[in-house]
């Protein structure tokens, strides 16, 4: 999960539209500014990036559904209910600037559709469906690995399927790191001081693969998209999240594209490079 930035911080709350709470970590001074972690994920993760603002920006970084101190998913969980969720945080919090990473941009592009032109929107490779690639290739076996209670497996699963940038992860065989990956969960779990872990993320991913298969249509949707846009993606990133952010730009003709050399697809987290990430976002969000 990387290393959190200590940075003192206000929890909030904002009770979406189906009456889910959604909790936020917030600190920073000026005008506000909403951080959505990704998949695997929460609000944690976040820390160092939201650093990089603080001075100059109040900075909120909410847990999505199912962890932290937000609410559990919900029964009949959609794509509407996120992009819910980010509507419910940006009329709280008054932000009119709001980035999302991976998985964590695709309710803030539904809710693109609608919002407001004076907004300011940033996606970190949003993974959208492109021509015959699935994001969620992974997921039946996933599942099969989690009704195994075989977690350290399905971890492995997620790794590979979504394009993980580590290395290790690309090159170990399933069979070496499906235990370590137990073990590292483990000492995590030991270490975790209250934070979200990835034991409690892992089930998780069921519902966060909905957002993608609800997605289908919305790239074609958002040519309706009148808010300012920055996409940005990494020079390292697979080629799938490179694929999704071409035709998403293609779609919003005026939104603007940067691709971050010598970077990934998890730039933005506390484990890779956030204030390489906070430089471009900085800029966008002060024109």
């Amino acid at each position: 999960m990387g290393e959190a930035q200590e940075v003192s911080y206000e929890t909030g709350s904002v009770t979406s539209r189906d009456g889910t709470v959604i909790g936020y970590r917030q600190f920073g001074r000026g005008p506000g500014v909403v951080l959505m972690h990704g998949s695997m994920m929460a609000a944690h993760n976040f820390m160092r990036l939201g650093a990089a603002f603080s001075g100059d920006f109040t900075v909120y970084l909410p847990d999505h559904r199912g962890r932290g101190m937000s609410g559990p998913y919900g029964p009949g969980f959609t794509l509407q209910h996120a992009a819910e969720d980010v509507q419910a945080l940006m009329e709280q919090t008054g932000a009119r600037n709001v980035f999302g990473l991976s998985a964590g941009a695709i309710p803030i592009l539904r809710w693109a559709l609608t919002c407001p032109e004076d907004y300011k929107i940033a996606l970190y490779e949003p993974p959208l469906p492109v021509g015959d690639h699935s994001p969620v290739a992974w997921l039946p076996r996933y599942e099969r690995e989690m009704a195994q209670g075989r977690p350290g497996a399905a971890l492995v699963t997620v790794a590979k399927g979504t394009n993980d940038d580590s290395q290790v992860i690309r090159m170990l065989p399933r069979a070496v790191l499906a235990p370590l990956m137990n073990l590292g969960m483990r000492a995590q779990a030991r270490q975790a001081d209250g934070e979200v872990t990835l034991n409690d993320l892992i089930p998780t991913m069921h519902q966060e693969a909905r957002l993608v298969l609800d997605a289908t249509n919305l790239i074609s949707a958002a040519t309706a998209v009148q808010a300012q846009v920055l996409l940005l993606g990494g020079s390292r990133s697979a080629q799938p999240f490179k694929d999704a952010l071409s035709a998403l730009h293609a779609a919003i003709p005026h939104a603007r594209r940067a691709e971050l050399p010598h970077l990934g697809h998890l730039a933005a987290d506390n484990g890779g490079k956030p204030e390489l990430v906070a430089q471009q976002l900085r800029g966008f969000f002060r024109d």
